[in-house]
């Protein structure tokens, strides 16, 4: 009833999980140090990720009503770019010699890869899922560490 239509509750709905998302990410790699925080934090945030999508069936919802709008596409790709952001800065810190566009290549790859990891993870039996978002870690963190 105070909504007009259901685009605007999915539009409100994920205007709440980005900035709740943001705030999350943010805190979670700020004091990051070194390769290894890099790998605790990045582990830590996807396991959050797909925990979350696990549990809560509406932020499916959101996400699948994101997929139909191309003005709310805009929103999560906007989301996306900031979140990859936050992993440039520690990128930044910890190789300061490379590239900085490889770095934000890199990390917005990483970052929408990890999105679509946990969606397929979500879509198949739960073993398998777990073994889904495992692998992913493994290959994004070699890709942002080098190991």
């Amino acid at each position: 009833q105070f909504f007009p239509d259901k685009r605007a509750i999915v539009w409100a709905l994920a205007e709440r999980y980005t900035a709740e998302s943001q705030a999350c990410i943010s805190a979670a790699l700020r004091d990051v140090s070194d390769a290894q925080d890099l790998k605790r934090a990045f582990s830590e945030l996807l396991d959050i990720y797909y925990r979350l999508f696990l549990a809560e069936p509406v932020i499916r919802d959101v996400w699948f009503g994101t997929q139909a709008d191309k003005a709310l596409r805009a929103l999560e790709m906007a989301d996306s770019r900031a979140n990859a952001e936050f992993l440039v800065a520690v990128l930044k810190r910890l190789r300061p010699d490379a590239d900085p566009m490889e770095l934000e290549t890199a990390a917005f790859l990483v970052w929408q890869m990890g999105e679509a990891a946990v969606r397929l993870a979500i879509s198949v039996d739960r073993e398998e899922g777990d073994r889904l978002v495992e692998a992913y870690k493994r290959m994004a963190l070699r890709e942002l560490v080098g190991e």
